[in-house]
């Protein structure tokens, strides 16, 4: 493992950038300006844009040491995590890690995955929006801005094999599995045991041991 878990969180680094691309149009004609100069322009923007605001830059890169941090996570879970045999994808079939709300994630989460196998199976990231595209998950990252829709999109999962992965509290109140935090760029997690026995997955005693907190444990399980 390139990231290690160490004492409940997991290390990161920055995400980088991404580029832009649009066309200036002036009330004359229409002008093109070629990929590469406007992308150097618009990073001398934004990079004046931040520099110029110092809250802005720090908020910034506060998301994007977060973001690389879940992203992370997200990959390097499924390791700690067995999947009931039929649950797995057959044949040529990827394993699908979903994300739903904000899809953010969804770059860094790409590289992290980059070039490896999950499960002897090629990594496939999707962003989903409706409760019926959810059951060819193996993974669903929830964003906290669905916190509205938890009930119904756990609904949805009932009895499926699926990691449900969320960041706030509430999720496992609702009955998500995982609980993400992220502060200066590493992760910290909570597991409800309970949610996942339902979906028949069973997590790893070391993810146990590292997790924050594990809630709905079996009293003989804590002892």
């Amino acid at each position: 493992m390139n990231e290690a878990f160490e004492g409940g969180h997991l290390r990161a680094s920055l995400m980088r950038g991404n580029g832009l691309f649009c066309r200036h149009t002036n009330t004359k004609e229409s002008s093109r300006i070629s990929v590469p100069l406007l992308l150097a322009l618009l990073s001398f923007w934004l990079t004046l844009s931040l520099l110029s605001n110092p809250i802005l830059l720090e908020a910034q890169l506060a998301t994007t040491a977060e973001n690389r941090a879940k992203a992370n996570f997200l990959a390097k879970v499924p390791s700690f995590v067995q999947w009931p045999e039929e649950a797995l994808p057959s044949g040529p079939a990827p394993f699908v890690i979903c994300i739903l709300g904000d899809l953010s994630l969804g770059i860094p989460l790409g590289e992290s995955v980059r070039g490896t196998a999950v499960h002897e199976k090629r990594a496939e990231i999707r962003g989903v929006r409706m409760e019926q595209e959810l059951r060819s998950c193996h993974i669903l990252f929830v964003s906290r801005f669905e916190r509205k829709r938890y009930d119904r999109v756990l609904d949805s999962l009932r009895g499926q094999n699926v990691l449900t992965i969320g960041e706030t509290p509430e999720f496992l109140d609702a009955g998500g599995i995982v609980s993400l935090s992220g502060q200066e760029g590493t992760i910290r997690f909570d597991i409800n045991l309970e949610a996942a026995n339902r979906a028949h997955l069973k997590i790893s005693s070391r993810l146990l041991t590292l997790a924050r907190r594990v809630v709905n444990q079996p009293e003989a399980a804590k002892s």
